[in-house]
């Protein structure tokens, strides 16, 4: 589904209304010199990005071992070697841990993480709606959390919904009936009646970087490098730039005859990424901190902040760039070019 449209709203809720309390909104027509018409974003369900990623692999002629785990790493001055939980054993140049938050190659390469949770968890669900939602998504920061309704295909949404732990785990124990009627007060009626599709998913929130982005004969990408609060959504964008950036450094390494296990050039892709990584890291943070309480003079604050961003337009077009990841030293595959 292609976001065209978008809007975050600083208090009140989708069932406070539209026009009330301070908006940020954005438009993809604004910047559509510089994004070559796109919109602002594609709103994709994981299922169809997994299907069509194997499918790439597949076509390709890469061979997948699967299911597998791997269990422990050994790295040495020529190769790095993952043992299978099956006892298989594999070696190359390079080993590339992008196997989640609980990464075995990242601690088996000796790199540690810092992080904290947050006392919040998302409450995830399809949501069918009773009028057409255009494209728009809507996005309201909430004391409990932020409120997201991101489109999908025909009269359907993804629903984003946090709360504090606590109740977003009574949310997904309880009866349709009862979450129907959490949810209609939450969302309001500006796009009709909304029910839940299918499951509803909880997924308690938490910050994690790895201290290093590379260590000899090994790299870490994704979540494994990485986990930060969706407030924004630019969990997978942050993904796409590191992976972006490896190929891009394995690929010049390669033509250059150089090693690419080794530290040197690793080094190069964890330099190229660990500025914006950290600093993306921190100002999600920030804005979990800021938007995600009742503190009556920081609602105010953020408020006059938002209300002035949408007011200015070269400010409100830097945050659209930014928050479709196309700002910064891009990789030339997230640039359209080939390596």
């Amino acid at each position: 589904m292609r976001s065209s449209s978008s809007g975050c709203h600083s208090a009140g809720g989708a069932a406070a209304g539209r026009g009330r309390g301070f908006h940020l909104h954005f438009d993809a027509a604004e910047i559509a010199d510089r994004a070559d018409g796109e919109p602002l974003g594609y709103m994709l369900e994981n299922r169809l990005i997994r299907a069509g990623l194997a499918a790439a692999v597949r076509d390709a002629g890469i061979q997948v071992l699967a299911p597998a785990r791997v269990v422990a790493l050994e790295v040495d001055a020529r190769a790095a070697t993952v043992r299978l939980e099956d006892g298989r054993a594999l070696s190359a140049a390079l080993v590339v841990g992008a196997e989640g938050r609980g990464s075995v190659i990242r601690r088996a390469a000796g790199i540690g993480a810092v992080g904290w949770d947050y006392p919040q968890t998302a409450v995830v669900a399809t949501v069918g709606l009773e009028r057409d939602h255009a494209g728009v998504a809507h996005e309201y920061f909430l004391p409990g959390g932020p409120f997201a309704i991101l489109p999908l295909t025909g009269r359907r949404a993804s629903l984003v919904w946090t709360e504090p732990t606590a109740r977003a785990e009574a949310l997904k124990a309880a009866s349709p009936d009862a979450f129907h009627a959490h949810l209609a007060r939450r969302f309001g009626d500006f796009l009709g009646a909304a029910h839940a599709q299918g499951a509803v998913f909880t997924y308690p929130l938490s910050m994690q970087l790895a201290e290093r982005l590379a260590a000899p004969r090994a790299a870490l990408l994704g979540d494994a490098a990485h986990g930060v609060h969706p407030i924004a959504g630019q969990g997978l964008n942050l993904g796409l730039k590191g992976a972006a950036a490896l190929a891009e450094t394995l690929v010049d390494a390669a033509r250059l005859g150089e090693d690419i296990g080794s530290l040197a050039v690793l080094e190069r892709y964890a330099r190229w990424r660990r500025f914006d990584t950290a600093m993306l890291a921190a100002g999600m943070d920030a804005f979990v901190h800021l938007f995600s309480n009742a503190n009556p003079v920081l609602r105010l604050a953020r408020g006059l902040g938002m209300a002035a961003v949408n007011r200015i337009g070269p400010a409100r077009r830097m945050f659209m760039q930014e928050a479709g990841g196309g700002l910064g030293d891009l990789p030339r595959l997230l640039r359209g070019e080939a390596l």
